[in-house]
């Protein structure tokens, strides 16, 4: 039976288990169909690849590679990469990429993120449909033999110290205060690139951050733990090594290093919310000092991050733009709105900079710079970003998400309220006489039948409450 490529393509890349989905086959199939729909689509005359730690990357790589080259496109290795490794290639070399990678899932999954030159994204509305389609059809009746002048070529290039060198200019940590930085690579790409770019890994100067790793050895099997830092338990070794070694700072990513988690000095989580407020003020402020109008100043931030982003925004005279959850909508309205920075709640950080696209390590630079200026503690350098109490996401298993969406919104939707769909149903009741202000949104998996809920409110109490009564209403129904 056909492998059905609609099982694993999702709407942002590709995701399967090895080899009962994404095998030898498949990937050349793939290959040779990103370079019809977007290489030769774009006039690109090459196309580069880099992948992460996983056992099974390597194979996969030569099967895309050999695809790609069937019809007539070069490639560019980079070999061992994070993913905005990956961005940086395509954005600097201004080529379409490819990176391997499945982020912080378990061993035995890999996947694909495709991006156009310039590291512009590729998702179900911008050719990984066409793609997949495509794909599908070369798997059914065969890739047929390239008919061109002739077959591309496969060249291999070094672009990690390039990578630093280019992050290490955006953000200026020499004149920081020393600082000691423990780090948890969770035996993903972190593990090179920190030596790299915060550290002499690459050549570069030293700087005054005593860096202590973590689980820096390349493992895609993931022995430490999962190598995802949005699950509370997977930071708990560096919260404890944060405590018992006196580090200024903690700072974990996930298997790709796209993103970047922070925990401050007692070895407390920051959230994504303030890192993003805190990177948004400081970006505004770099926009102004430049000659700027802070009112010219966009700012992307999507619709579940926390109300204090958008004010914090407001209140440095910029201006906020909200857009739904995932980095294509990020990084389009992004670009429609020349915007200087972007954040979600996921720890996904984008830059005007890096080509609109998101990297966890500009982030973290971001933070250690801005607990490098002062004397104060991190704890208290974030503390006026975190205003609100927010819940977290929660998943609910459902069997029909719009009736249930409908309830909630009968209950919960008053005259008091204001109502959005921008990304779901968003209710926000903003602080009166009587009650606090809160805010939930409900929002369907694109993928499973699951309801995601987000609460914030002004204060613990009426999270809780809010939270427990909309949790109740979507378990009962």
């Amino acid at each position: 039976m056909t492998t059905q490529l609609s099982d694993f393509v999702k709407a942002y890349d590709v995701r399967g288990v090895v080899p009962d989905q994404l095998n030898i086959d498949v990937t050349h199939a793939l290959g040779a169909a990103f370079a019809e729909v977007v290489a030769l689509a774009d006039g690109a005359s090459a196309v580069v690849i880099g992948h992460d730690m996983r056992p099974s990357s390597p194979e996969l790589v030569d099967a895309l590679a050999r695809g790609i080259c069937a019809r007539g496109v070069d490639v560019v290795l980079i070999g061992l990469a994070s993913t905005d490794g990956l961005y940086y290639a395509s954005g600097a070399l201004g080529l379409p990429g490819a990176m391997f990678t499945a982020s912080h899932n378990p061993a035995q999954y890999n996947g694909i993120k495709f991006c156009r030159s310039g590291a512009r994204p590729v998702g179900q509305e911008t050719g990984l449909a066409q793609i997949r389609d495509l794909a599908q059809q070369y798997l059914d009746e065969g890739v047929s033999a390239f008919d061109g002048v002739r077959p591309g070529t496969i060249t291999q290039r070094d672009v990690l110290a390039d990578y630093a060198g280019f992050l290490r200019g955006l953000v200026d940590l020499s004149r920081s205060r020393p600082l000691r930085v423990s780090v948890d690579a969770g035996n993903g790409m972190g593990g090179l690139t920190v030596p790299a770019v915060l550290d002499t890994g690459s050549g570069l100067p030293g700087l005054p951050l005593t860096l202590d790793p973590m689980y820096f050895e390349l493992d895609g099997t993931f022995p430490n733990h999962e190598a995802n830092p949005l699950d509370p338990k997977n930071l708990v070794d560096l919260q404890e090594r944060v405590r018992s070694h006196g580090a200024d700072i903690g700072i974990a990513f996930d298997g790709d290093a796209d993103r970047c988690f922070v925990v401050d000095e007692k070895g407390d989580p920051v959230s994504p919310s303030a890192i993003t407020a805190m990177i948004a003020r400081r970006e505004i402020a770099r926009e102004v000092a430049a000659g700027r109008s802070a009112a010219d100043v966009a700012i992307v931030h999507n619709a579940i991050t926390s109300a204090a982003v958008p004010e914090i925004i407001a209140e440095d005279g910029a201006r906020p733009v909200r857009t739904r959850v995932g980095h294509s909508y990020v990084k389009a309205v992004m670009s429609e709105h020349d915007a200087v920075f972007g954040g979600e709640h996921s720890a996904h950080y984008y830059f005007r900079d890096f080509w609109f696209a998101d990297t966890g390590m500009l982030a973290a630079m971001h933070v250690l710079a801005a607990l490098g200026e002062t004397d104060a503690p991190l704890s208290e350098v974030m503390a006026p970003f975190e205003r609100y109490v927010a819940s977290g996401e929660i998943n609910s298993t459902v069997t029909d998400s719009a009736a249930i969406t409908q309830l909630v919104r009968e209950r919960w939707a008053t005259d008091e309220t204001v109502v959005d769909e921008l990304d779901g149903l968003t209710i926000t009741h903003a602080a009166t006489d009587g009650e606090p202000m809160w805010w939930i949104n409900l929002r369907p998996s694109n993928t499973e039948p699951l309801l995601r809920l987000n609460v914030e409110a002004a204060d613990e109490p009426t999270m809780a409450r809010v939270r427990d009564d909309v949790l109740t209403m979507i378990r009962e129904a």
